[in-house]
């Protein structure tokens, strides 16, 4: 093999934080936890301000909905009697009003605290959810009120049990919602509740909720519509029955309770899933007729046309996605376009109708790169909207009236993220947005106004208002203290560099050196790894938590680093779908070139390299211990898989087809029978309530290095789900990898 060649370094360097000169070499913070230093002449990062005082908080503008005028939008604000909804005007800034003030949000004599609320059409009424209950990544259940902005009344949408996606009908006079894997609806002006169906059935039958694969990979949770004229409801409806039960130890007693659901493994059996619509005016329900076979609906939306419903479908390899319009009064249907793929369609497959009723918008990959075409209603392609070797990452929406479309890219680079407007003919397209770095838009609903929220992989948010051309108006938050705070600490630079592999690819990666940083030294390397399909870790925005926990390592003597390999985003469908049926080995054979590379550098400790992941991230950091055992010394895999057996179906066959379609391509890159290879140190992490990559992975891992004899660390967290979170758990958690690389890296 070629030796892995370096190419230009330091593409991008934004960063307004200098870190202060040291008087000579050795006042550098130490390299490692061995000999005698002084101290250093700035504050030094300690795992408390990360994750227990939450000094580097930064600050944003959140809660934030455009009202239907577009010249107004409504936040949440933290006032003296609790959480405010207050509403502002777009061009001037000021404050209109404070729509409803915590101290009025009272039911039964008792106060209510706002968590998420909702307009109804004609913004006179306000859904506001309280005790919100999270359930898994997406999904939740709230007690929900309806406040009336004119009466200042609240009345309760139900007493009984916690209620699912509370949403106001087009009217605003009704809300539908799920309790117990039913649908309702209640009607305000009378006060009646309608039962819509009655078969819901834990762990067997949902209707107007999704299942948990669903959610997760299909960002599916809320799996219910109004139409337009309010008049019927689309709903799902799950049949769970045929799906095999996954139970969860929960330790909240003296006997520990079990958490079953229903989750589809690879290859195995899915929910058979059905998309109804029920008539208010006559109380029936019609099922949708496809007329074509499908093994999912990615999703449901109304058109404008209040009596057809569109309905994505998928087979089971994900490389074909129709667009189906249908009937809603007979419940049959007609396909309108067919996208196929040799590999997989990323889901889920974004369609957006026009008010006009004669035209939808798509976002493709099929010209290599993503991009929005516009269609006819019958289907024929009128135009593509976007071109280019770059991917449209956002789409926002469209002024119809103008005939203007607004999006975000990463045109300028794979690292980058701007803000852009084009007219629907492809003519005319303006970047928005003009500081370098990435920004992300939240448009007014008129689109004469937007808020853009931009930071740089050094600088946290900054919030600024702008108007549809993209010229500044004011800003909102500028994280001044922040930016204060971060001037008394020791701050490192990331910088942003290439590197091309033996095999002439390229990959996109940064670097934190350490404080005054010495090249007649010797440094260990420590590289934080993610590297799943369409994923990036190497972009030029704000790191948050983890940013300054990679910059306490370098303080420590630790040069961090992030590759972003083959199979990641923002480079085409060429970079991303290579891995195709190899979930692994090509990455991980890249994250081995890296560190066979930084491993020639004079000022690197090629002794001393180790990686850490998290989720896939942890599947890649097990990979490259095992696989790479002659260039990592240790690896950190923080609740990770270590069998695509052992993972969801829709997520994994997606990328590899079923396991008994793809043997090899199971068993060939799953660490778990690489466990022979283990030369270096090797710490497991895993919640014990991990929702998403099951205790299984772990479990059979320790299984397969015990069997091996293959000594390892192991830290699981009781009751605690994939995120490993809530109360002490990250402090606790990153001490422990924090000293885990302090001891054996």
């Amino acid at each position: 093999m070629n030796r892995v060649v370096i190419a230009v370094i330091s593409i991008l360097l934004v960063n307004n934080i200098n870190a202060q000169e040291f008087e000579s070499k050795e006042d550098a913070y130490p390299i490692d936890k061995k000999g005698d230093y002084k101290a250093p002449l700035k504050k030094m990062i300690d795992l408390k301000d990360i994750w227990k005082d939450y000094t580097f908080s930064s600050e944003t503008v959140r809660g934030v909905r455009s009202m239907a005028d577009g010249k107004n939008y409504t936040a949440l604000e933290k006032g003296k009697s609790g959480v405010n909804l207050v509403q502002y005007n777009y061009r001037t800034g000021k404050k209109a009003t404070t729509l409803i003030d915590a101290k009025n949000l009272v039911f039964n004599d008792n106060k209510l605290e706002m968590q998420s609320y909702e307009f109804s059409a004609d913004e006179n009424k306000i859904l506001v959810g309280t005790e919100v209950e999270a359930i898994y990544r997406r999904s939740s259940k709230a007690h929900y009120f309806v406040y009336d902005l004119e009466t200042q009344k609240v009345e309760q949408l139900t007493p009984e049990d916690k209620q699912m996606y509370a949403d106001f009908s087009p009217s605003g006079n009704k809300v539908a919602y799920v309790v117990k894997n039913n649908l309702y609806f209640k009607d305000f002006s009378n006060g009646k509740v309608t039962q819509v169906t009655s078969d819901g059935e834990y762990n067997k039958i949902i209707n107007g909720a999704s299942d948990w694969v669903y959610e997760e990979e299909l960002e599916l949770s809320k799996a219910f519509q109004w139409s337009a004229d309010g008049n019927k409801l689309a709903y799902y409806r799950f049949d769970e029955t045929a799906v095999k039960q996954w139970n969860m130890k929960m330790y909240d007693g003296l006997y520990p309770s079990d958490a079953q659901f229903k989750y589809p493994k690879a290859g195995e059996e899915n929910a058979k899933v059905q998309v109804k619509i029920y008539n208010l005016t006559d109380s029936k329900t019609v099922n949708v007729n496809l007329g074509t076979e499908y093994e999912y609906i990615p999703s449901i939306e109304w058109t404008k046309d209040p009596n057809t419903l569109a309905v994505i479908s998928s087979n089971r390899h994900q490389s074909e996605v129709k667009v189906n319009l249908i009937d809603a009064i007979t419940g049959n249907g007609k396909t309108i376009h067919t996208e196929k793929s040799d590999t997989y369609i990323e889901m889920p497959f974004d369609v957006h109708f026009t008010k006009d009723k004669e035209h939808f918008i798509i976002l493709s990959e099929k010209s290599g790169f993503r991009h929005l075409y516009l269609h006819k209603i019958d289907g024929g392609l009128k135009n593509q909207i976007t071109t280019g070797d770059w991917p449209v990452t956002s789409y926002y929406g469209m002024n119809e009236r103008k005939g203007i479309a607004y999006f975000q890219s990463a045109e300028t680079s794979p690292m980058n993220r701007d803000v852009y407007s084009v007219n629907l003919d492809g003519s005319n397209k303006k970047r928005l947005t003009k500081k370098e770095g990435t920004n992300r838009a939240d448009f007014s609903n008129s689109f004469a106004y937007f808020i853009n929220y931009h930071t740089t992989a050094n600088t946290p948010n900054y919030v600024s208002l702008h108007n549809s051309a993209g010229n500044t108006i004011r800003v909102l938050k500028d994280n001044q203290k922040l930016n204060q705070t971060l001037v008394e600490y020791e701050i490192g630079a990331k910088t942003f560099f290439k590197i091309t592999t033996s095999k002439n690819v390229e990959l996109n990666a940064w670097m934190i050196k350490p404080p005054n940083f010495d090249e007649g030294k010797k440094y260990p390397v420590f590289l934080t790894i993610y590297g799943g399909p369409g994923s990036q870790t190497v972009t030029n925005s704000w790191g948050s938590s983890n940013y300054f926990w990679h910059q306490m390592l370098a303080q420590k003597g630790y040069i961090v680093i992030s590759v972003d390999n083959r199979g990641t985003g923002a480079r085409g469908v060429d970079f991303k779908k290579v891995t195709y049926k190899q979930l692994g080995k090509y990455e991980t054979e890249d994250q081995i070139e890296a560190a066979k590379y930084f491993a020639t550098l004079p000022y690197v400790d090629a002794s001393r390299i180790g990686v850490q992941g998290w989720s896939y991230g942890g599947y890649m950091s097990s990979l490259c211990l095992l696989k790479g055992a002659e260039y990592f010394k240790a690896a950190i895999a923080v609740a990770p898989v270590t069998n695509w057996r052992f993972y969801d179906s829709i997520y994994t066959e997606r990328y590899m087809q079923t396991p008994q379609e793809n043997e090899d391509g199971y068993d060939d890159n799953s660490p778990i029978n690489h466990v022979e290879k283990l030369k270096g140190k090797y710490l497991l992490v895993h919640g014990m309530a991990d929702d998403n990559v099951h205790l299984q992975n772990t479990s059979e891992m320790i299984s397969a290095l015990v069997d091996a004899d293959k000594q390892f660390d192991l830290f699981v967290y009781p009751n605690k789900n994939h995120g490993i979170y809530g109360g002490n758990t990250r402090y606790h958690l990153y001490t422990k990898m924090t000293n885990f690389l302090l001891e054996n890296l």
